[in-house]
């Protein structure tokens, strides 16, 4: 626990008993015959029960609706959980709706740049209730029908009052990796090439997550993107140590920026690729304005989009393509965003006081804890001092950009004051959570040829000398 945790709201939360059931305990993934192509295609979606909901995040009073499909048809109860830390349990159940009809529903055909939308019926409709602590929540779809097959949504709660941290899902990344139903992430344009990566391709968060199976293949990605994978073990940790912690969306630092206002500490977790050119001005204005920032992520801000509004309804932001590189993340991160690349932490000064009490010494190493994405390029800001840096192994090396690859497989950890006392740090690796926690449910983080070794005790001291310094010399409130 940190000195901040014993009344805040978030610590009081988490005192409540949690369950491990929010897991998925029957699942069952299609396997097509017909699909002659990259076998990813294959127990990739479970069309025996899916949904997506009408929203990415929410404030208590609001609602959001849940679109459901199954096939063949039948009944289906649903159970809200929270994530957190609650005993070690990883939720706790907020509360259990159905039994619901449920029945098959329409392939959306593709349109332009391959966009595939669902225009399914509604078939629930939530209202958060007000006493909804902020947060990540996943709802749970159970089949009716044995073996009770099962699925997830995931959406979060905004916070209508102030906290010390705003943890922000990476949906985004999320949703453009997203391949649901086949093929259909923002990575394939329909040439014989699996992965694509130039402009012209578009996806919609009107359609279900399939599971998640780039690097990492876990059935409890199903229906909540990479948030299992790389992301549940911030939350864990931040919450069992007592943090005051609020959560938002991607797409609030470009719908709802004034998020950014209600806090001193602005998180970035895991997997945080894809963004908006107007998610990044907001961000260095709230830096600007006081709001510390530190990126526990990787491959961060690289790729800027265009969004768009719902072609089924006119939900604005519910679509996006990629735009182009961004050229000038590292004005905001400190580094520049680079692909695959894996290694250890390497200190560079053990001096400094993010070190303090780690009893690490200059030139050790945390193993493991670079990959599967890194950040790296320290940029010409006033007082930015490099913590770590090492040279990575590509194995499966990406060139992002001009040089030889070699120079570009350096890693950098940084971190640099700001005018109003306040402090921006970068991981710069989408595995640093990985060094955090082991909630239930996680896998621990495996990439093309690298992966990590659990739970390091300096992880753990590093990143509360970080939020703790952060939230001490915050000017904000």
């Amino acid at each position: 626990m940190h000195r901040y945790a014993k009344d805040n709201p978030t610590a009081m939360e988490n005192r409540k008993s949690g369950t491990v059931e929010w897991q998925l305990q029957y699942t069952y993934f299609d396997n097509p015959m017909t699909i002659a192509a990259h076998p990813l295609n294959r127990r990739l979606r479970c069309s025996a029960i899916e949904g997506y909901s009408s929203k990415t995040s929410l404030y208590p009073g609001e609602t959001i609706d849940f679109m459901i499909s199954m096939n063949p048809g039948g009944s289906f109860i649903i159970d809200f959980y929270r994530m957190g830390y609650y005993e070690g349990m990883g939720a706790r159940e907020m509360g259990r709706v159905g039994p619901l009809k449920g029945d098959p529903k329409p392939m959306p055909m593709m349109s332009i740049e391959r966009l595939r939308e669902c225009d399914w019926d509604k078939s629930f409709s939530l209202k958060v209730p007000d006493d909804w602590p902020s947060g990540v929540y996943i709802a749970k779809f159970t089949r009716q029908d044995p073996p009770g097959l099962q699925n997830y949504v995931i959406f979060v709660v905004k916070s209508l009052r102030k906290t010390d941290l705003l943890c922000q899902v990476s949906d985004l990344t999320w949703q453009a990796y997203n391949r649901w139903p086949g093929l259909d992430s923002i990575y394939n344009d329909g040439t014989p090439d699996p992965y694509y990566v130039g402009t012209g391709v578009r996806v919609s968060f009107d359609r279900p997550y399939a599971k998640y199976c780039q690097v990492l293949d876990s059935s409890l990605s199903s229906g909540t993107g990479e948030y299992l994978l790389w992301e549940h073990p911030m939350t864990f940790w931040l919450e069992q140590h007592g943090y005051d912690v609020g959560y938002c969306s991607n797409l609030d630092l470009h719908m709802d920026p004034d998020v950014l206002s209600k806090s001193k500490v602005f998180i970035s977790v895991g997997h945080d690729e894809y963004w908006s050119r107007k998610m990044l001005e907001e961000t260095i204005r709230a830096r600007d304005d006081g709001l510390s920032i530190a990126f526990f992520s990787g491959n961060s801000v690289y790729w800027e989009i265009e969004l768009y509004d719902s072609s089924i309804n006119g939900a604005p932001c519910r679509t996006f393509s990629r735009k182009q590189n961004f050229q000038d993340e590292d004005t905001l991160m400190g580094v520049k965003s680079y692909g695959p690349g894996y290694g250890d932490w390497v200190i560079t000064n053990s001096d400094h006081w993010i070190y303090n009490d780690t009893g690490l010494n200059t030139g050790d190493k945390l193993p493991g804890i670079i990959g599967w994405e890194y950040h790296g390029t320290p940029a010409e800001i006033d007082g930015l001092e490099v913590v770590a840096s090492s040279r990575l192994d590509g194995c499966i090396r990406e060139k992002l950009s001009e040089g030889p690859a070699e120079e570009n497989q350096i890693h950098h950890g940084i971190i640099y004051p700001c005018d109003k006392g306040n402090w921006v740090f970068n991981a710069g690796t989408i595995w640093w959570p990985e060094g955090l926690s082991n909630p239930p449910g996680h896998i621990p983080a495996r990439g093309h040829c690298g992966g990590t070794f659990g739970v390091l005790g300096p992880i753990q001291k590093i990143t509360s000398n970080i939020l703790n310094k952060m939230i001490e010399d915050s000017p904000r409130a």
